[in-house]
This record gives C-alpha cells, structure tokens and sequence, in this order.
C-alpha cells in the first residue's frame, strides 16, 4: 500500500501557491497559442481577399478611407490641393531605395481626405512641385506611425487607406506598388512560441519541485 499512498502525499507536499500560479501562467500561454493559431486563419483569409482584389476593377477612393475591403484594388481619387507632405523610407518600382513623398490632400468633403504615394526621390528634401490632381494606383495602409504603447492597448488611430500612385509626380519615379504577399503573417511562429513557452515552464517547475521535495525527504530511518 505504500506504493498507491505515493502519489497523493506528493500532491499534499506541493506548495499550493506556486503551483496555481504557474498552472495559470500554463493555461494563459496555451490560451495565447490558441488564439494565434485562430489568427493565422484570419489572416489566410484577409490575404486571399486582398489578392482577389487585385484582380477587381477599379473604385473610387472610398468615403470611409480606413475601410480595409478596399486594401490591395485600384482606387482613383482628386486630390484638389495637398495639405501637407510626409516623407518615409521606401523603394522604387525598380527596387531602389530611396524616400517615399507621401501627400495629405483635401478632396473637398468633410473628413480626414485622401493619402497618396506620390513616389520616391533619392534625397528626403527633394522639393516636389505636385499641386494636385487625379490619382490612380494601388491601395494600401499610410505609414504607421503610432507608438508601441499605443498599439498593445489599442488606442491607436485606425489606418487611412494610401493609394500608391501609378504615375510619380515630376522629379520623382513611381513607388514600388504593395503586393498582399508583403502583409505579415507571423501567427503560427507566435502560436509555436507560446507552446514552447508553457512547455519549458511546466518542465523548469517541475524539476524545481521535484528539487525541493527530495530536499526535504527525511532519510528512511
């Protein structure tokens, strides 16, 4: 009988506290894996939309320009004046690097407007001419440009559709256009990941446990 006892005085001998919590840790990282492996579905399929899109014909830059159905289709707008420019890195349609001049233009109705691409110069004070006018290229997200902290807690700014024009503005060559491919797709690493994590968690506390139970085994009299 000594033998069947065994088990169950190990499980008395446990330190409660540390065990629940690290059961609970355990269970949040599975969780986590879970979730990221729901995500990577997700994500399959908002890819496989966006290439489809590529293949629609082309649309009106959209009321709502943070509406993501229209990621990856060829939009055309009016851009009745620029605003305001912002410069990022980026590369050519050729592969180059160089610097993105990305402008804020008013399209006459209420709202946040319209973000274009305008293409790449080889020097981030590149004076750009451009005033305005008709646009037509690809669509994607602008720059994001919102904190880390923001992003984990979800404060930040849903993105504006940008539309990467097909034709640069003078003194500029034409931007490389966005492909669906470029979207990430790391859920099935991060979901990996928190497995590893719970496994390697669940082995350390055990041999931790293991460690402090023969430690405190008195010797057989």
């Amino acid at each position: 009988m000594p033998e069947a006892s065994a088990p169950s005085g190990v499980l008395r001998r446990l330190p409660l506290v540390p065990t629940l919590i690290v059961l609970l840790a355990v269970a949040a990282m599975i969780g986590l894996g879970i979730w990221q492996l729901q995500r990577l579905k997700q994500k399959d399929a908002a890819v496989a939309a966006y290439q489809a899109n590529m293949a629609r014909p082309s649309a009106a830059y959209p009321a709502n320009p943070v509406d993501d159905a229209y990621l990856f289709r060829v939009l055309t707008g009016n851009c009745l004046r620029v605003v305001s420019w912002q410069v990022q890195g980026g590369k050519n349609a050729n592969g180059q690097a160089g610097w993105r001049h990305i402008a804020n233009c008013a399209t006459g109705a209420e709202g946040p407007g319209m973000v274009v691409d305008m293409g790449v110069s080889t020097t981030p004070d590149a004076k750009v001419e451009w005033k305005g006018g008709i646009v037509r290229g690809i669509a994607t997200h602008e720059p994001d440009e919102s904190g880390f902290v923001e992003r984990i807690s979800g404060k930040a700014m849903p993105l504006r559709l940008m539309i990467v024009s097909e034709k640069a503005a003078p003194g500029l060559t034409p931007s490389q256009p966005p492909e669906p491919t470029s979207v990430p797709n790391n859920h099935l690493a991060y979901a990996v990941q928190w497995f590893l994590f719970a496994g390697v968690a669940l082995i350390v506390y055990g041999v931790a446990v293991r460690k402090r139970l023969k430690d405190t085994t008195p010797p057989p009299a």
